[in-house]
Protein backbone atom coordinates (compact mmCIF):
# COMPACT_ATOMS: atom_id res chain seq x y z
CA UNK A 1 0.00 0.00 0.00
CA UNK A 2 1.54 3.44 -0.73
CA UNK A 3 1.70 5.57 2.19
CA UNK A 4 0.49 9.07 2.35
CA UNK A 5 3.33 11.41 1.77
CA UNK A 6 4.43 12.82 4.75
CA UNK A 7 4.42 9.57 6.55
CA UNK A 8 7.83 8.70 6.60
CA UNK A 9 9.97 10.68 9.17
CA UNK A 10 11.46 8.83 12.47
CA UNK A 11 11.04 10.59 15.34
CA UNK A 12 11.76 8.05 18.00
CA UNK A 13 14.41 8.42 21.32
CA UNK A 14 18.06 7.99 20.45
CA UNK A 15 18.02 4.29 22.05
CA UNK A 16 14.76 4.01 23.11
CA UNK A 17 13.27 2.95 20.13
CA UNK A 18 15.53 -0.45 21.08
CA UNK A 19 13.41 -0.59 24.04
CA UNK A 20 9.90 -0.14 22.63
CA UNK A 21 11.37 -3.02 20.15
CA UNK A 22 11.79 -5.62 22.05
CA UNK A 23 8.98 -5.39 24.09
CA UNK A 24 7.19 -5.56 21.05
CA UNK A 25 9.01 -8.82 19.91
CA UNK A 26 8.25 -10.41 22.97
CA UNK A 27 4.68 -9.81 22.45
CA UNK A 28 4.83 -11.32 18.91
CA UNK A 29 4.26 -8.21 16.73
CA UNK A 30 6.28 -8.33 13.41
CA UNK A 31 9.34 -5.98 13.42
CA UNK A 32 8.19 -4.64 10.14
CA UNK A 33 5.04 -3.29 12.08
CA UNK A 34 6.79 -1.79 14.68
CA UNK A 35 9.07 -0.11 12.30
CA UNK A 36 6.47 1.06 11.11
CA UNK A 37 4.88 2.63 14.47
CA UNK A 38 8.11 3.59 15.06
CA UNK A 39 8.19 6.52 12.65
CA UNK A 40 5.06 7.99 13.55
CA UNK A 41 6.10 7.85 17.47
CA UNK A 42 7.67 10.92 18.87
CA UNK A 43 9.41 10.76 22.76
CA UNK A 44 8.72 14.47 24.17
CA UNK A 45 9.93 16.06 27.36
CA UNK A 46 7.45 16.18 30.12
CA UNK A 47 8.08 19.35 32.71
CA UNK A 48 6.52 18.78 36.13
CA UNK A 49 6.68 20.36 39.25
CA UNK A 50 7.36 18.60 42.79
CA UNK A 51 9.46 15.63 40.87
CA UNK A 52 12.17 13.50 41.94
CA UNK A 53 15.07 14.66 40.23
CA UNK A 54 16.89 17.83 39.92
CA UNK A 55 15.02 20.79 38.70
CA UNK A 56 15.69 21.55 35.05
CA UNK A 57 13.90 24.67 34.75
CA UNK A 58 10.71 26.85 36.45
CA UNK A 59 7.57 28.08 35.53
CA UNK A 60 7.26 32.00 36.21
CA UNK A 61 9.25 33.32 38.42
CA UNK A 62 12.15 35.89 37.58
CA UNK A 63 14.61 35.13 34.72
CA UNK A 64 18.39 35.48 34.55
CA UNK A 65 19.15 37.54 31.66
CA UNK A 66 22.22 39.01 29.75
CA UNK A 67 23.60 41.64 31.72
CA UNK A 68 21.86 44.83 30.16
CA UNK A 69 19.60 43.26 28.21
CA UNK A 70 16.16 44.47 28.94
CA UNK A 71 13.32 42.80 29.70
CA UNK A 72 11.48 41.99 26.57
CA UNK A 73 8.16 43.70 25.68
CA UNK A 74 6.34 44.78 22.60
CA UNK A 75 5.28 48.41 22.44
CA UNK A 76 6.08 49.24 25.62
CA UNK A 77 4.65 46.36 27.37
CA UNK A 78 6.53 43.69 29.19
CA UNK A 79 5.96 39.91 28.52
CA UNK A 80 5.56 37.87 31.38
CA UNK A 81 8.29 34.70 31.84
CA UNK A 82 5.74 31.66 31.38
CA UNK A 83 9.03 29.00 31.60
CA UNK A 84 12.74 29.18 31.70
CA UNK A 85 14.84 25.55 30.77
CA UNK A 86 18.15 24.71 31.07
CA UNK A 87 18.95 22.97 27.80
CA UNK A 88 22.03 20.63 29.30
CA UNK A 89 19.84 19.57 31.98
CA UNK A 90 17.33 18.28 29.63
CA UNK A 91 17.17 14.86 28.34
CA UNK A 92 18.21 14.13 24.62
CA UNK A 93 15.69 12.98 22.17
CA UNK A 94 16.33 12.37 18.42
CA UNK A 95 14.46 14.55 16.25
CA UNK A 96 14.11 17.08 19.07
CA UNK A 97 17.02 19.73 18.03
CA UNK A 98 17.55 21.89 21.29
CA UNK A 99 20.89 23.55 21.85
CA UNK A 100 23.06 20.87 23.88
CA UNK A 101 22.83 23.74 27.08
CA UNK A 102 22.63 27.15 27.48
CA UNK A 103 19.03 28.81 28.73
CA UNK A 104 15.98 28.92 26.61
CA UNK A 105 13.53 31.71 28.27
CA UNK A 106 9.69 31.88 26.95
CA UNK A 107 7.66 35.38 27.17
CA UNK A 108 4.29 35.79 25.86
CA UNK A 109 1.63 38.24 27.05
CA UNK A 110 -1.88 35.82 26.80
CA UNK A 111 -4.15 37.98 26.35
CA UNK A 112 -2.82 40.19 23.85
CA UNK A 113 -1.66 37.10 21.79
CA UNK A 114 -4.77 35.23 22.28
CA UNK A 115 -6.65 38.19 20.53
CA UNK A 116 -4.72 38.30 17.00
CA UNK A 117 -4.24 35.02 15.22
CA UNK A 118 -2.39 36.22 12.49
CA UNK A 119 -0.06 37.71 14.91
CA UNK A 120 3.69 38.33 13.65
CA UNK A 121 6.62 35.93 15.17
CA UNK A 122 7.72 37.78 18.28
CA UNK A 123 4.87 40.50 18.49
CA UNK A 124 3.04 39.03 21.67
CA UNK A 125 5.89 36.66 22.57
CA UNK A 126 9.18 35.93 22.44
CA UNK A 127 11.87 32.99 23.00
CA UNK A 128 15.64 34.04 24.16
CA UNK A 129 18.32 32.17 24.24
CA UNK A 130 21.21 32.60 26.52
CA UNK A 131 24.42 30.35 25.47
CA UNK A 132 26.29 28.75 28.58
CA UNK A 133 28.90 31.26 29.49
CA UNK A 134 27.45 34.52 28.94
CA UNK A 135 27.12 36.71 32.29
CA UNK A 136 23.65 37.06 33.53
CA UNK A 137 21.73 38.75 36.46
CA UNK A 138 17.99 37.83 37.78
CA UNK A 139 15.94 40.47 35.85
CA UNK A 140 14.14 42.79 37.55
CA UNK A 141 10.33 43.03 36.68
CA UNK A 142 9.34 46.09 35.25
CA UNK A 143 5.62 44.62 36.37
CA UNK A 144 4.88 42.63 38.79
CA UNK A 145 2.45 41.07 36.34
CA UNK A 146 5.49 39.86 34.71
CA UNK A 147 6.74 37.18 37.29
CA UNK A 148 4.18 35.01 38.57
CA UNK A 149 4.79 32.17 41.36
CA UNK A 150 7.91 30.50 40.59
CA UNK A 151 7.56 26.55 40.09
CA UNK A 152 10.56 24.54 39.70
CA UNK A 153 10.20 21.63 37.29
CA UNK A 154 11.88 17.84 36.37
CA UNK A 155 11.83 16.35 33.46
CA UNK A 156 10.61 12.86 32.45
CA UNK A 157 10.36 11.35 28.52
CA UNK A 158 6.77 10.63 27.21
CA UNK A 159 5.32 8.89 24.33
CA UNK A 160 3.58 11.39 21.71
CA UNK A 161 1.19 10.22 18.35
CA UNK A 162 -0.91 12.33 16.17
CA UNK A 163 -4.10 12.30 16.73
CA UNK A 164 -5.32 10.17 14.35
CA UNK A 165 -3.69 7.39 16.19
CA UNK A 166 -4.55 8.41 19.56
CA UNK A 167 -7.16 6.76 21.46
CA UNK A 168 -9.40 8.68 23.95
CA UNK A 169 -12.54 11.10 24.46
CA UNK A 170 -11.06 14.14 23.12
CA UNK A 171 -13.27 15.92 20.34
CA UNK A 172 -10.50 15.77 18.07
CA UNK A 173 -9.78 12.03 18.11
CA UNK A 174 -9.62 11.63 14.25
CA UNK A 175 -9.03 7.68 14.44
CA UNK A 176 -12.20 6.92 17.02
CA UNK A 177 -14.69 10.01 15.36
CA UNK A 178 -13.84 7.14 11.89
CA UNK A 179 -15.15 4.24 13.89
CA UNK A 180 -18.49 6.51 13.89
CA UNK A 181 -18.91 7.03 10.14
CA UNK A 182 -19.93 4.91 7.51
CA UNK A 183 -17.54 4.31 5.10
CA UNK A 184 -19.16 6.16 2.09
CA UNK A 185 -19.41 9.01 4.22
CA UNK A 186 -15.23 9.13 4.37
CA UNK A 187 -13.41 11.60 2.70
CA UNK A 188 -10.82 9.52 0.12
CA UNK A 189 -8.12 10.78 2.69
CA UNK A 190 -9.90 9.50 5.42
CA UNK A 191 -10.27 5.78 3.79
CA UNK A 192 -6.73 6.16 3.31
CA UNK A 193 -5.82 6.38 6.91
CA UNK A 194 -8.20 3.79 7.70
CA UNK A 195 -6.50 1.37 5.29
CA UNK A 196 -3.11 2.08 6.34
CA UNK A 197 -4.01 1.41 9.85
CA UNK A 198 -6.11 -1.73 9.28
CA UNK A 199 -3.56 -3.20 6.79
CA UNK A 200 -0.27 -1.66 8.11
CA UNK A 201 -0.70 -1.48 12.27
CA UNK A 202 -2.73 -4.12 13.23
CA UNK A 203 -1.32 -4.29 16.61
CA UNK A 204 -1.66 -0.44 16.48
CA UNK A 205 -3.55 -1.04 20.59
CA UNK A 206 -0.67 -3.10 21.76
CA UNK A 207 1.90 -0.90 20.10
CA UNK A 208 0.33 1.98 21.58
CA UNK A 209 -0.12 0.75 25.12
CA UNK A 210 3.62 -0.51 25.08
CA UNK A 211 4.44 3.53 24.25
CA UNK A 212 2.55 4.88 26.48
CA UNK A 213 3.70 2.28 29.22
CA UNK A 214 7.31 3.12 28.99
CA UNK A 215 6.93 6.85 28.78
CA UNK A 216 4.21 7.67 30.38
CA UNK A 217 4.58 11.33 31.56
CA UNK A 218 1.03 13.39 32.15
CA UNK A 219 2.95 16.35 32.08
CA UNK A 220 1.52 20.12 32.27
CA UNK A 221 4.19 21.55 30.44
CA UNK A 222 5.45 19.67 27.29
CA UNK A 223 8.86 19.82 24.99
CA UNK A 224 8.57 18.46 21.87
CA UNK A 225 5.84 15.71 20.59
CA UNK A 226 2.85 16.63 18.33
CA UNK A 227 0.34 19.37 18.67
CA UNK A 228 -2.00 18.90 16.09
CA UNK A 229 -5.37 19.51 17.35
CA UNK A 230 -7.51 21.54 15.28
CA UNK A 231 -7.17 25.05 17.38
CA UNK A 232 -2.92 24.63 16.59
CA UNK A 233 -2.80 23.46 12.96
CA UNK A 234 -5.48 26.42 12.36
CA UNK A 235 -3.57 29.25 14.02
CA UNK A 236 -0.39 27.61 12.22
CA UNK A 237 -1.77 27.93 8.82
CA UNK A 238 -4.08 31.63 9.58
CA UNK A 239 0.16 32.34 10.02
CA UNK A 240 1.35 30.79 7.12
CA UNK A 241 -1.06 30.51 4.48
CA UNK A 242 -2.36 33.63 2.29
CA UNK A 243 -5.12 35.15 3.17
CA UNK A 244 -8.35 33.27 2.54
CA UNK A 245 -6.86 29.89 2.37
CA UNK A 246 -7.52 27.47 4.36
CA UNK A 247 -7.48 23.96 5.12
CA UNK A 248 -9.96 21.04 5.99
CA UNK A 249 -9.21 18.91 8.98
CA UNK A 250 -8.20 16.05 8.37
CA UNK A 251 -6.75 16.51 5.16
CA UNK A 252 -3.61 15.63 4.08
CA UNK A 253 -1.99 19.07 3.85
CA UNK A 254 -3.60 19.34 7.49
CA UNK A 255 -1.23 16.84 8.96
CA UNK A 256 1.41 17.52 6.69
CA UNK A 257 1.10 20.70 7.91
CA UNK A 258 0.76 19.52 11.69
CA UNK A 259 4.25 17.22 10.85
CA UNK A 260 6.23 20.11 10.08
CA UNK A 261 6.03 21.73 12.97
CA UNK A 262 6.95 20.83 16.81
CA UNK A 263 5.90 22.37 19.93
CA UNK A 264 9.21 24.32 22.04
CA UNK A 265 6.36 24.67 24.68
CA UNK A 266 3.37 23.55 25.29
CA UNK A 267 1.28 24.48 27.58
CA UNK A 268 -1.62 22.00 28.75
CA UNK A 269 -5.25 23.43 28.85
CA UNK A 270 -5.58 24.23 32.22
CA UNK A 271 -8.06 25.70 34.57
CA UNK A 272 -6.61 29.06 33.94
CA UNK A 273 -7.68 31.72 31.44
CA UNK A 274 -5.23 31.15 28.38
CA UNK A 275 -2.88 28.51 27.43
CA UNK A 276 -0.27 28.97 25.20
CA UNK A 277 1.95 26.76 22.94
CA UNK A 278 5.33 28.28 21.37
CA UNK A 279 5.48 26.11 17.66
CA UNK A 280 8.94 25.92 15.62
CA UNK A 281 9.34 24.14 12.15
CA UNK A 282 11.99 21.26 12.41
CA UNK A 283 14.45 23.03 10.30
CA UNK A 284 14.20 26.57 12.26
CA UNK A 285 15.05 24.94 15.47
CA UNK A 286 17.59 23.01 14.14
CA UNK A 287 19.10 26.61 13.06
CA UNK A 288 18.27 27.88 16.54
CA UNK A 289 15.97 30.65 14.41
CA UNK A 290 14.23 31.41 17.15
CA UNK A 291 12.33 34.52 16.18
CA UNK A 292 11.07 32.28 13.57
CA UNK A 293 8.66 30.47 16.68
CA UNK A 294 5.14 31.42 16.66
CA UNK A 295 2.27 30.90 19.29
CA UNK A 296 -0.84 29.52 19.58
CA UNK A 297 -2.60 30.99 22.68
CA UNK A 298 -6.41 29.83 23.33
CA UNK A 299 -8.49 31.37 25.87
CA UNK A 300 -10.68 29.25 28.22
CA UNK A 301 -12.51 32.50 29.35
CA UNK A 302 -16.41 31.62 29.88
Amino acid sequence: MKQPGWIGITFSGMDHQGDLRRAALELGIPDDEISRFSRHLRLAIGLSGGGDGSPVGHIGGLPRLPVGMKWPSTGGIPLPLLLSVDCGALPRVEGLDLPADGTLLFFVHQEMDSGTPRADPGQYARVVYVPDGTETAVAEPPDSACAGGRIDVCAELRADLPLWLEEGDEEEDWHEFWEDLEWDDMSPFQQQLARYIERELPHLDELRSLAHGLWSSGAYLVIGGYADDEATVGSIAANTLAEGEWLSCPDEDTLRLASEWIPLANESRVYGEYYTKFMIRHDDLAAARWDKALTVTISEAP
